[in-house]
């Protein structure tokens, strides 16, 4: 990695801006921190794919000509997202999942350059409202300040990562932009309409993705993942990518729109016509994850599919599904016990055991403050001296925290989730059907995080949080406005008696 130097300053400066994107409540210090973020990312960036890299990018007419039209792209698109602040958080649902295969350095990557490309269009169009003297409510400290505080951890643990390029990648690719979307979803305004339009979006995207699944599945055809090629020729099922690298990642965006498909269902309630339509696009979306043949993605589907059913039954349903819920665990755990039989662990859970013992290994190292940020596989790899970092990333986003950060950055972590749960359950009060379908949406990705990881690195992560925090500041700015009126209100009789 070049420039070491640079890319901790640019963690550092990365750290103020986000502090200063998510707490400040003025209008010139929110932008502050915003283009503080975008300079970490260059920097950050330009230590990681070195200066002939750079060199070729705006040296060349070629690489300028991008530069320029992408520059072009991000100010047409702030134009729209301007003029109707609302549409933000749909426009980066709406690219959100999309990946671009570019080489970076000597290595292949694959970058969410449409979500980044929207995410400086939203930050422009942000820039452009509070200059013209807005003044958006900021996100409420309920979350606020635990999102500060993990993001500043994280930060500044790169500076003791035992992996400074893949505590670069995940700072540049993934934590300081996802912190620039969500400050600016955060302060846009939260309309009437948007719950349907986010639904809406999901589900269009979910569709896409599984008929394209169904369609690999029946042609034996992969668009990427090269070893998800090599195994399927040494086993009898075809897994699919759909537009994805990996077949979890797959399911995970075929769990997410089938969730809130259920929250419509079960806790809507609407007309028949509308239940229908919704159960057939849950059908067509189960198709399509089926032939991802992904473990985690079908967990994660049966736990966010048995709390909404919980939420949206009377109390003695909710006996009920409990029951079954309980007998269900009883007769898995029988079988599982009779399948085990005399095999190992390791053997049992496809080598998932050992990397848990070798997560937890690295968490021994250094207890208090962890191996920072992105530096537990190659840690691991060098305390267990046994494998490449690839072969000894944990696929555990909580083991992974608490490798990486420590007992102290895991503490920030429950706080943060806790705190968005809590806000989750605001929101839920006001807007019932907006409230659950955000949270099945948390619940989906927490529980895939457990077996797949990638919690932080997926975008619908900070958007969940994001939009819990547009409609607790709009609640908040709405009861201030009425607080004032009434107040204007209980006045008008005392300066007409005078």
């Amino acid at each position: 990695m070049e420039h070491a130097q640079l890319a901790e300053v640019a963690a550092l400066v990365g750290a103020l801006g986000a502090v200063l994107a998510l707490i400040t409540r003025g209008g010139i210090f929110p932008l502050t921190g915003l283009a503080l973020l975008g300079l970490a990312t260059g920097g950050l960036g330009w230590s990681l794919v070195g200066d002939d890299e750079i060199s070729l990018v705006f040296g060349d007419p070629q690489g300028v000509g991008l530069v320029a039209i992408g520059v072009a792209v991000a100010i047409a698109l702030a134009v729209p997202l301007a003029r109707n602040p609302t549409a933000v958080p749909v426009a980066l649902l709406a690219v959100a999942p999309f990946r671009v295969p570019i080489q970076l350095g000597k290595e292949e990557a694959f970058l969410l350059l449409p979500l980044y490309l929207v995410i400086a269009a939203a930050a422009l169009a942000l820039t452009y409202r509070i200059l013209r003297g807005e003044r958006p409510a900021p996100p409420p400290f309920l979350l606020a300040l635990p999102l500060a505080a993990f993001v500043t951890f994280v930060s500044t643990s790169f500076l003791w990562t035992w992996d400074e390029r893949a505590g670069g990648i995940e700072l540049a690719f993934f934590v300081f932009p996802f912190v620039a979307g969500l400050a600016t979803v955060a302060r846009s305004p939260v309309a009437s309409w948007l719950p349907r339009a986010l639904l809406v979006t999901l589900v269009a995207l979910g569709t896409v993705f599984a008929s394209i699944g169904i369609w690999q599945a029946h042609t034996r055809t992969l668009f990427f993942g090269r070893d998800v090629e090599v195994a399927n020729a040494y086993t009898s099922f075809f897994r699919v990518t759909s537009l994805f690298k990996d077949p979890s990642l797959y399911g995970r965006y075929l769990v997410v729109p089938i969730a809130v498909l259920l929250v419509a269902i079960l806790v809507r309630r609407g007309r028949a016509i509308d239940w229908i339509v919704a159960t057939g696009f849950v059908a067509f979306l189960f198709v399509g994850l089926f032939y991802s043949y992904s473990q985690s993605s079908f967990v994660a589907l049966f736990v966010v599919t048995f709390a909404v059913a919980i939420v949206g039954a009377d109390p003695r349903t909710r006996i009920v599904l409990l029951a079954c819920a309980l007998l269900a665990t009883l007769v898995a755990a029988g079988v599982a016990g009779a399948a085990i039989g005399g095999r190992s662990a390791k053997d049992v859970t496809s080598g998932r055991s050992r990397l848990v013992t070798v997560t937890l290994d690295t968490f021994q190292e250094r207890p208090f403050v962890g191996v920072g940020v992105g530096g537990q596989p190659r840690a691991s790899s060098e305390i267990v001296r046994k494998g490449s970092p690839s072969r000894n990333a944990s696929h555990t986003t909580p083991l992974t925290i608490l490798a990486e950060l420590g007992v102290v950055g895991f503490a920030i972590y429950a706080w943060l989730l806790a705190a968005t749960a809590w806000a989750l359950l605001l929101v839920s009060r006001r807007d019932r059907v907006f409230g659950v379908g955000l949270a099945a949406t948390l619940l989906a990705l927490v529980v895939h995080s457990l077996l797949y990881a990638g919690f932080f690195e997926d975008p619908l992560t900070w958007g969940v949080i994001g939009l819990a925090a547009a409609a607790l500041a709009g609640e908040q700015s709405s009861d201030v406005a009425e607080a004032a009126t009434n107040d204007t209100a209980s006045a008008a009789p005392e300066l007409l008696a005078h």
